[in-house]
């Protein structure tokens, strides 16, 4: 008998190779997908804050006496 491989088992052991790398490629694009939309909740958290503060703003400008400057050519 030959110690070598058969043609059939290098195959297998190759084709399991390739499934342990796309199963670590599948987990790493995951947990990167996972993060990428965590942080997007953030952001739109954020923006909304940041909308309400600038209506707020406008609202209490709109009521807020016009100072008087000079203006900005002066």
């Amino acid at each position: 008998m030959t110690d070598s491989p058969s043609p059939d088992s290098a195959r297998l052991d190759e084709l399991e190779m390739r499934v342990v790398h796309q199963d670590q490629t599948i987990e790493d694009l995951n947990a990167a997908i996972t993060a990428q939309w965590q942080l997007i909740e953030r952001l739109e958290r954020r923006v909304e804050r940041l909308a309400e503060r600038v209506a707020d703003a406008e609202q209490s400008a709109g009521q807020a006496a016009p100072v008087d400057r000079p203006p900005p050519h002066y």
